[in-house]
């Protein structure tokens, strides 16, 4: 299936390479090349990212920390992976604008649909951080948010499996990919893929999901251009 405007979601520990942590300047930029490619094929694409490569914000409940207050840790962090992102999307020669849900000039802007929809029309990237700007949401959550926002045609959820499994692939290795699913059988399943809230919002609004290996940077583009690669998660039975 070929879409025109998409919402991409990277997690933080992607940002991480391949221990997940801090940030890795190769990968970063294999995946700007990548999402360069794609915007220059005609592809509308906005970003979130997430932030658990420098700080998650239930790890630091764990440790002692408020839980809002670390949630607001987070959300500052998803701020540095976004912007980190920017710059190399940027390096590439595609316009980058970095959002925020509360106002953060001179480091960001404050998030405007209309503001959005003009960068992605014009060729750009729209980078959204900060989660949703509340505690207790994931990014998860601000994805799913931000593309109903957009009116994206499909969240992208880039990780480090290629799909769904009926249980975790690293622990049992008899679990099983899904080509398909229905936002009633994920939900049913409580499937940890995305969390409950994103699947309900998606299901809602009738955005699909498709769910897909993001270590390699050249499937978002196989993705775009109609390949099988993921699990598509969505209404249709």
């Amino acid at each position: 299936m070929e879409y025109n405007r998409v919402l991409l979601k990277l997690s933080g520990e992607a940002m991480g390479g391949a221990d997940g942590q801090g940030l890795d300047s190769d990968v970063i930029k294999s995946y700007a090349v990548e999402i360069a490619k794609a915007v220059r094929a005609g592809c509308q694409i906005g970003i979130v990212v997430g932030g658990g490569n420098i700080f998650r914000g239930m790890s630091g409940v764990k440790e002692g920390f408020d839980r809002v207050k670390g949630d607001q840790m987070g959300m500052l962090a998803t701020v540095i992976n976004g912007k980190a992102l920017g710059i190399f999307i940027e390096d590439q020669g595609v316009k980058a604008e970095v959002f925020t849900p509360h106002p953060m000039e001179p480091f960001a802007r404050h998030f405007n649909k209309d503001r959005a929809l003009e960068i992605l029309k014009a060729g750009g990237v729209a980078i959204f951080t900060g989660g949703t700007g509340n505690p207790f949401f994931t990014t998860d959550s601000a994805a799913s948010l931000k593309a109903c926002e957009i009116e994206a045609d499909a969240l992208l959820k880039g990780t480090k499996v290629d799909g769904v499994y009926t249980a975790d692939p690293k622990k049992d290795p008899t679990a099983i990919r899904y080509d398909h699913l229905t936002f009633d059988k994920a939900l049913a399943d409580n499937l940890k893929v995305m969390d409950q809230t994103a699947f309900t919002m998606c299901k809602e609004n009738n955005i699909p999901i498709e769910v897909f290996d993001m270590t390699n940077p050249e499937n978002l583009n196989r993705l775009l251009a109609g390949e099988n690669i993921g699990t598509v998660v969505d209404n249709n039975k």
